[in-house]
Parts: structure tokens; sequence; C-alpha cells
């Protein structure tokens, strides 16, 4: 059946090789790319030079604040550390939620929606569910911080609650995420665990990235460097990884780590290296573009995921860069936060280690960096493991399903394939 898909979200990359929801785009292309109209709500920002078309994809940035006055709502803006929420973003949300609304609603209406898919329960459901016109089911899509939010403010909590009593269906990124959702309100026979895909071109091996990597950092060819990307906040668990680090330059003196991107934990992790003595085999790269993730992670001798449930209680979903590694062949080395633990195949398709434990990080680390007989082992076991279950094109076929179900027409496959 084909749909008319209104996708509502606070996120989307608002450029080429812009970091902020990238997963958004994969997502609404792959809709777009099976033979469905999509169309992207999303709050204008300063930063935004998409065309109004795209790859099957429309798109509607509609703005909120008056002339003068920022634009802060969305774009991973709204949480500080990823824990406290900004006073900018605070005071813009009530406009932009109401904006929102309305530019959502015109677009149901005028492109005759089918569907109307919200991204975060919490603002993306919660808009898209006022949006809908009479009849057009909601299916939401959790990527992580929205739960979390709604589990610890009442108000918010009330939204998402009255999002999830009315939802069609329901995915989420991960078994805990759908976990807590159902815990908040969410139907059990009628959510999902459908995990993140990836661009299998994109990443993959490539020989030549490890000596550009190397070049790049000024790195003679024998240096082992680790890897990692994400936003500098608690969950990322990075002040461990930087202790690992130091653990591991015991057994291997030449080792470096390089960590990709930005946030407001730069200065106290640059600080935890230094005062562990090794500042200067720690880089921190900043945001980086899209473009330039491939090269990194295939250059690299290990990633490293060290994610946790943070003290506030907040946790990834599924980070992009584990399904990045793992489809480029880089041996990887996680924790099994969030839902990290049901893509990687311990011992298989990589390594999983507790949450908050240096010594078992650095030891894994070690164990992979010893022995090129088993990085050669692992990364050759994920590749094909994401090449075969972890596409996007896999992914989009699985929400053409959902669609399919929230209109009461097909049959979902989800649960019987045992990803529920």
């Amino acid at each position: 059946m084909r749909h008319v898909v209104v996708m509502v979200t606070s996120s989307y990359p608002r450029f080429p090789g812009d970091i902020v929801g990238t997963f958004m785009e994969p997502i609404a292309r792959g809709v777009a790319a099976r033979g469905h109209d999509v169309h992207v709500v999303a709050p204008w920002h300063p930063s935004v030079t998409r065309p109004p078309a795209e790859s099957g994809v429309r798109f509607h940035f509609y703005r909120y604040a008056p002339p003068g006055l920022p634009h802060t709502f969305g774009y991973a803006g709204a949480l500080k550390a990823d824990v406290t929420f900004r006073a900018s973003a605070i005071a813009a949300t009530p406009l932009a939620v109401a904006s929102g609304i309305l530019a959502a609603r015109s677009v149901c209406r005028a492109a005759r929606a089918t569907i109307m898919h919200g991204h975060w329960v919490v603002p993306g459901g919660f808009m898209a569910r006022l949006a809908a016109a009479p009849g057009v089911p909601l299916v939401v899509s959790l990527h992580g911080s929205d739960v979390y939010v709604a589990e610890r403010h009442p108000l918010v909590g009330w939204a998402a609650r009255g999002v999830f009593n009315t939802a069609a269906w329901v995915t989420a990124c991960s078994g805990d995420l759908r976990d807590r959702a159902i815990g908040l309100g969410a139907r059990a026979d009628r959510s999902e665990v459908l995990p993140y895909g990836v661009d299998t071109a994109r990443f993959a091996p490539d020989p030549a990235a490890r000596r550009a990597l190397h070049a790049r950092l000024g790195l003679p060819e024998h240096a082992p460097i680790v890897c990692t990307a994400g936003r500098l906040v608690r969950k990322k668990g990075f002040e461990y990884l930087i202790d690992a680090t130091a653990r591991l330059r015991v057994a291997h003196p030449g080792a470096h780590l390089v960590i990709a991107g930005g946030g407001d934990l730069e200065q106290e992790l640059r600080a935890r290296a230094g005062n562990a003595g090794i500042g200067p085999f720690v880089h921190f790269l900043g945001s980086i573009a899209q473009s330039d993730v491939p090269s990194l992670i295939a250059g690299a001798d290990c990633i490293a995921v060290p994610s946790v449930r943070d003290d506030a209680g907040n946790v990834d979903g599924l980070p992009n860069v584990v399904m990045e590694s793992l489809a480029s062949a880089t041996p990887l080395v996680a924790t099994p936060a969030g839902g990290i633990g049901a893509v990687v195949d311990h011992g298989r398709t990589g390594l999983l280690v507790p949450e908050r434990d240096p010594n078992a990080l650095a030891d894994a680390l070690a164990a992979l960096l010893s022995d090129t007989d088993l990085r050669a082992r692992i990364g050759r076991a994920a590749r094909q493991e994401v090449c075969e279950r972890y596409t996007w094109e896999r992914y989009a076929q699985r929400l053409e399903e959902v669609f399919d179900v929230a209109v009461g027409r097909g049959r979902t496959t989800m649960k019987a394939e045992g990803i529920a």
C-alpha cells in the first residue's frame, strides 16, 4: 500500500554533513525510496540549507520565534550535557510546539496524509498526535532522550502517556527503551524494537584509511589508535575510556585515543586526560562532518563505545557509531548499555564489558590490539551481520510493514523474526 507519511521531528540534518539527527535522513529517504510520499516537518534553524525537496523527501521548516530572536528549539540543543534543560529551550518550547502543531496540521491536510509519524514521543509524537486529521493513524518512533525526559518531568510524562494511549504503533531503537515506554503507557502489543540501520556502502573496510588517519594525526604507522565518537555528555561514558586509555598504555605504550565530537564536557575531559598523564595521547577532534566519519572509523585499530546509564538515569538508545563500526569491520569494544547488547554478540561481532569499568575496557582493548587474527575475525563477522540484518533498506521495509499494520492492512513479520 502506498502511504503519504508526515514525519514530525525536532531534529533533522540541517545541511549535508550535519551531525545532528543523522539517523533521520536515512529513515526518511528509505521510506521515500520504497515509493511512499514523505513530508518532514521540523523547526527552522539559521543553519538549514535544505531545498524544498530532496531524494523524494519534502521539507517543511516552520518558524516560531519573532524576527530578531534566536531559534533554540530542537537540534539536540534543549539539554545541557543531556541532563538538564537549557533556559533558552524552555522559553522557546511553548511557541515552538504550537507552531509545529499548526505546520504539521497544514501539511497533513494539504498532502492528505495516511500516516502521521512522530519522532521522539515528545515533542514529535505530541505534535503529530494533535496535528493528525481524523482517522489518520499515529506511529511514534523512540530515540532515547524523549523517554528519559518523560520519566522525570510530570508534565512531559503526562503528554507522553497521552501520545502512547492513542498511538497505533510504537517503534523503539532498543529493548530497554521499549520497556521503559511500556512503563509510561505504551501498549506491549502495539510496540516493537526496531534497531537502526547503517549504510554499508559508506561504512566499509578501507585499508588506506589507517595510513591517512596516522598521517592526519602525525603519528607513526605502528602506533595503535582507538577511536570513539559522540557528543561529549555523561551518558557516553568517555571519562571511563580516558581512564582505560591510561591503563592501556601500560601494555601498549604507543596507543593513542581519538575522540570525535563536541559538547559541554570537553574541558572536563581534557583535564581528566591531563591529570592521568596522557594529555598528548588523547586527541579531541571536535565535531566533524558526517562525510569524515567513515574514514575515521575505518582508519582506527579499534572502536570503543563506553556508554553508561548516567547518574540521572539517561542512557543511549543505540549510538550510530556502534552500527557504523560493525559495518566497517573495525573491531568494537562497548558496554551493553541501552540497545548495544542486542546488536553486538560478545566474542563474535565485538567485545562487551561492564559499564563504568576502566579496567575491563583496557583489558578488552589490549586483547584486540595484541591479536591481529582476533581483530580480523571479529571485524569480518560484524560486517557480515550488519549486511544481513541491519541495513537502512531493511529498516525501511520493516517501517513500511508498521505503517500497513497501523492502517489495518497487512501483517508485520517482526515478532516472528524475534525482534520484538
